[in-house]
């Protein structure tokens, strides 16, 4: 499955849910708290852009934010939202693509880093959010914790949500570090809708290495963007390493 055939039109065009889910105010409005402090009144590049969730409403806070985007679908659905004067975009994958720089911040949210389905090319990733930060610039990345310790012996799939009209749960490939997650949303009917997208997760500490590899170091590492303590329980980390 290629990532911009994942997410063509359709999924670009049901992806925003104003003001439920992910753009729920409880969820949004610390993640553009915490990233227009981080860019301390510089630049801000946002890797995979997508709908613009988070840029939107980071340039609304006076933060100039240019994005990487690999689905042109998904950039059109940006583009009934922020013009190309607003907040332009480049098309390509954040592992590779350049944009006009440098940045103060780069950024990256909501798991997306797994998107990149090889080691390498998360490595790659990180070097070239290296490329396009200032000297001390920081590389923020939001992200969840693998629910391995969920699985007993022989099982090979996890419920991580399930409410009325939707379920969603992981299937996993521990041996190469592969997850597939599955979105069944149920229509009045009892039809189901299925979307798939496939991920290669990340442990911290991996996640730590390939910073290293790059010239970053860990500055913090939070639960949540409200600033949680991150324990051995958290399902996610928000983690800001700082270019040396």
């Amino acid at each position: 499955m290629r990532q911009q055939d994942i997410w063509g039109v359709e999924a670009a065009q049901s992806y925003d849910t104003p003001g439920t889910g992910m753009f729920a105010a409880e969820v949004l409005d610390p993640a553009v708290d915490r990233l227009a402090a981080l860019a301390g009144g510089g630049r801000a590049l946002e890797f995979a852009i997508g709908t613009g969730r988070v840029a939107v409403p980071l340039a609304g806070r006076g933060v100039p934010v240019t994005g990487i985007e690999l689905s042109t679908a998904m950039i059109d659905q940006l583009r009934t939202k922020a013009d190309e004067a607003a907040i332009p975009v480049v098309v390509g994958d954040m592992a590779t693509a350049e944009a006009p720089g440098p940045y103060t911040l780069v950024y990256l949210v909501f798991n997306t880093i797994s998107n990149l389905l090889t080691q390498a090319e998360q490595v790659a990733c990180f070097r070239n959010a290296a490329r396009h930060l200032e000297p001390g610039g920081r590389f923020v990345i939001e992200l969840w914790v693998p629910e391995l310790r969920k699985l007993p012996p022989g099982q090979q799939a996890v419920v991580f949500s399930s409410e009325p009209g939707y379920v969603g749960l992981d299937t996993y490939d521990v041996l190469r570090q592969q997850v597939v997650s599955h979105h069944f949303r149920y229509d009045e009917s009892g039809r189901a809708r299925v979307f798939r997208s496939p991920h290669r997760y990340i442990w911290p500490a991996e996640l730590d290495l390939m910073a290293q590899l790059a010239g970053f170091e860990l500055e913090s590492r939070q639960a949540d963007w409200a600033g949680a303590e991150f324990t051995a329980e958290s399902r996610s980390h928000v983690s800001v390493y700082r270019r040396a």
